[in-house]
Parts: structure tokens; C-alpha cells; sequence
């Protein structure tokens, strides 16, 4: 089943120095780029990423430092990464909790804003967990009958994650072919930052989802412990935590302005 679009959704996925969203790098990052009359567009780009690739990482996906030394660094891609995603959805496997909030935080760091409010973000692997309970590869070969050649290829798993996603809308008929469906039924929890620091209770109040004032109202910490915000402004925490942080601070203080 080919995708119902109202807008171009962007498969990708990122190969990594790591899995630390403040601190690890993109190696290699691969965007297909569908639109809603079926034409598609992709790239592939591997990456320098200023820093040493770990040796159990390069197990996983094959890229050394040497292969990188002379590809362009993410800085210098950043600009044509941000045009080709812009007005977009995103979609991915695992890209809600892992590869959006990395591709965020690389974005940020070369200058560039990046803000979804205007998008959804389609997560495959969390609808094949929540209807089969398995991995990309094993996710391909069940509903695609086919093996993951390259597995851990940025551009093979883009690939395959897309083919995965058309597949599922043929397997149940209970998933709406529309992207704003398939984005609430691949999300777990509504966060208002990528990497989950603050999130929304029932009343869609922002509260801090960790630590010693979990579950309080952001706005209501940074009222009785004004340094919270300065400590984790100067804390590793992930740069776009940090800008929502500061929104709602901003938010807070042109408020009581008003008043």
C-alpha cells in the first residue's frame, strides 16, 4: 500500500559515534524523501565527525575513522540536511527516542533552528513493537519477505524502513494510511523535548519527567529554585532541552509582563 500523503514525509536514519544524544556524533546520514504524488528524492552522506569513532561502534556499522577523514563534517551539511527535511514529516526506526533528537542536536550545534510543531514524526519500530515485538531485520523479513542485506547501512535500513511502513498499512487495517494517525500511534509518551527531561501530565502542563522535582510543573520549579534553570542550562543536557527550557521560562516572564 502506497502512503496517503498531504505533505512529503522523510524516512532517514543516522549512523553514529555513539549513542549519547549530547555528546556522539553523525558518521553517515541517509534521507528518502517521499512525496505525496510518489516521486522520491535520497541522499546518502557520510560524515567527519570530529572525533574518534569507538572501535565497538565501528563493529556495528563498518565506519572507521579512516573512511570519514575526508568526507565533509556535519557543520558543512547541516544547511542541505535542513533543506531537504524542511516542511516535512520525519519517520524512522527507533527516530523518536534516538535519531530525531541526535539529528536536533547536530542541527543545533551548526547554528540551525529545528522545531517540529508543524510536523508529526511517524516512528516505525514503535508500531512493529507494539503489533510484533522484533527487530529492524527481523521486522523486514516479516513483513517484506526479505532478507536486510548491509544491515546498519544508513541507506539500507532508510530503505527498508520505508518498504516496512507500506507493508504494515497492508498487514492492518486498523492503521489509517495518514501520517498525523500513524505519528500518535508510534508515539509512547508525549514529551515536550526529544530526549524526554520534560513531558506533559493530563492537564498538558509541562513537568520535569526526571530527577528530584519529577513530576512538578517546570514553571512552578523555576518560581521557588530559580537556579534549576541556570544549573541545567550549564549541565550536559541536550540543546534542545535547553531551548524548551528556556521557551517556557521566556513564555513565563512575557506573562507576567501582561499582567
Amino acid at each position: 500500500m502506497e502512503l496517503n500523503l498531504k505533505r512529503p514525509i522523510c524516512f532517514f536514519d543516522l549512523e553514529t559515534t555513539g549513542v549519547n544524544i549530547s555528546k556522539d556524533r553523525i558518521v553517515e546520514i541517509s534521507i528518502l524523501k517521499v512525496f505525496p504524488n510518489g516521486n522520491k528524492e535520497s541522499k546518502t552522506w557520510l560524515v567527519n565527525p570530529e572525533m574518534a569513532i569507538p572501535k565497538e561502534t565501528t563493529e556495528i556499522h563498518g565506519i572507521t575513522d579512516e573512511k570519514v577523514a575526508n568526507e565533509p563534517t556535519f557543520n558543512q551539511l547541516a544547511t542541505k540536511v535542513n533543506e531537504m527535511i524542511k516542511g516535512c514529516d520525519l519517520a524512522g526506526f527507533n527516530s523518536n527516542r534516538f535519531d530525531i533528537p541526535l539529528l536536533a542536536e547536530e542541527l543545533l550545534r551548526a547554528g540551525l533552528d529545528f522545531d517540529m510543531k508543524n510536523s508529526v514524526a511517524v516512528d516505525v519500530q514503535t508500531i512493529f513493537h507494539k503489533m510484533e515485538k522484533r527487530t529492524l531485520s527481523a521486522a523486514y523479513k516479516f513483513y517484506c519477505n526479505l532478507d536486510l542485506e548491509d544491515a546498519h547501512s544508513a541507506e539500507a535500513d532508510t530503505n527498508a524502513t520505508y518498504e516496512i511502513l507500506k507493508a504494515q498499512l497492508d498487514k492492518y487495517p486498523e492503521l489509517e494510511n495518514d501520517t498525523k494517525f500513524l505519528a500518535a500511534y508510534s508515539s509512547r509518551k508525549q514529551f515536550v523535548d526529544f530526549a524526554g527531561f520534560i513531558a506533559y501530565n493530563e492537564d498538558g502542563q509541562e513537568v520535569f519527567s526526571f530527577g528530584k522535582h519529577k513530576g512538578r510543573l517546570v514553571e512552578e520549579v523555576l518560581d521557588s529554585e530559580p537556579g534549576y534553570f541556570g544549573w541545567i542550562q550549564n549541565a550536559d543536557f541536550p540543546r534542545y532541552t535547553k531551548k524548551v527550557l528556556t521557551a517556557i521560562r521566556l513564555r513565563k516572564l512575557n506573562n507576567s509582563l501582561k499582567m
